[in-house]
């Protein structure tokens, strides 16, 4: 489990995180979520301390990270693909960090055919791809066996394959009851990852919540189906809700949550067949809660524009 409590980061003028707190559990994968400079990495440095919270802590397990007598059991991070000396095999960049953190050699094979480099393990890290950099990070964050997984966009780089491989495996891992915290700018894969969301905007908590429910709010309506769809409008009608048909005694409603919408179906005597949520997609769930969040955001040009035809 990570604890984050009140953490405040801040780098002369700019407040990287401001006073996040929230508690990420085992047994799930809950994906990190903002807007380029939201806080994200700051705060995964700061988990591992990396980076010395302003105000607040964090702890892992009940401690900080720096208190655990052997971190790299309790914590494996991804933060950088490319923080390996590239003159350096594979093999020999996972030896090293066995060895200094008291792991036996034999691990160090078994990390490597978990991430599938075993047959490049004698190559040099500057000869490999982002991807391969990726699956070798990797594999150093497990080369503890820790109970706590963190990964910083570990999804870059990887193909097709390797993206379906990466979200299996994350889901291996929570479901073995593991804490699982990833950070991605990847929504359509996160959508299929996460089970829980935590969103940061310019260093501030703005949701904690499950897939679910974020994708069901930022809809905001509810599928009806009813033989008697027309009574139930006309009920509706003196609300605030926003009622369209779409279909043969099917209603889609806005402006009501499902429970209202039974309650008053069922004081009216009116039969629900069906009574279901509209999600959104995390895409548009998340482009909608962090509108407003965004610090760097390019201009879009109309091409009818008189000064880029005269150019």
């Amino acid at each position: 489990m990570i604890e984050i409590r009140n953490l405040t980061k801040v780098y002369g003028p700019t407040r990287a995180v401001d006073d996040l707190t929230v508690t990420v559990h085992p047994g799930m994968v809950t994906g990190f979520l903002g807007p380029n400079g939201a806080g994200k990495s700051t705060t995964m440095r700061t988990i591992v301390g990396l980076d010395r919270p302003t105000g607040g802590e964090v702890l892992v397990a009940g401690r900080r990270y720096a208190d655990h007598p052997a971190p790299m059991r309790e914590v494996g991070a991804l933060l950088d693909a490319k923080a390996t000396h590239p003159g350096r095999s594979a093999v020999t960049h996972l030896r090293a960090l066995a060895v200094t953190n008291g792991i036996g050699r034999g691990r160090v094979d078994e990390v490597l055919g978990m991430v599938g480099l075993g047959e490049v393990a004698d190559q040099r890290v500057g000869g490999f791809s982002l991807g391969m950099a990726q699956r070798l990070g990797i594999a150093a964050a497990l080369l503890g066996d820790p109970a706590v997984v963190l990964l910083d966009e570990p999804v870059n780089g990887l193909d097709p394959d390797g993206i379906r491989w990466i979200r299996r495996f994350l889901r291996g891992l929570a479901a073995e009851g593991r804490t699982v915290f990833v950070s991605s700018h990847l929504m359509s894969e996160m959508a299929l990852t996460a089970d829980h969301l935590v969103i940061l905007g310019r260093g501030r908590l703005l949701a904690d919540v499950s897939m679910e429910d974020m994708t069901a709010s930022a809809s905001g309506r509810v599928r009806v189906r009813s033989p008697r769809a027309e009574d139930l409008s006309r009920l509706l009608s003196g609300s605030d809700a926003g009622i369209t048909q779409a279909g043969a005694d099917v209603l889609s409603i806005a402006g009501l949550t499902s429970t209202e919408i039974a309650e008053t179906a069922l004081a009216a005597g009116i039969l629900l067949t069906e009574l279901t949520p509209v999600h959104a997609s995390l895409e548009d769930a998340y482009l909608a809660l962090t509108a407003h969040e965004t610090q760097y955001r390019a201009v879009t040009h109309d091409r009818t524009d008189p000064w880029r035809a005269a150019a």
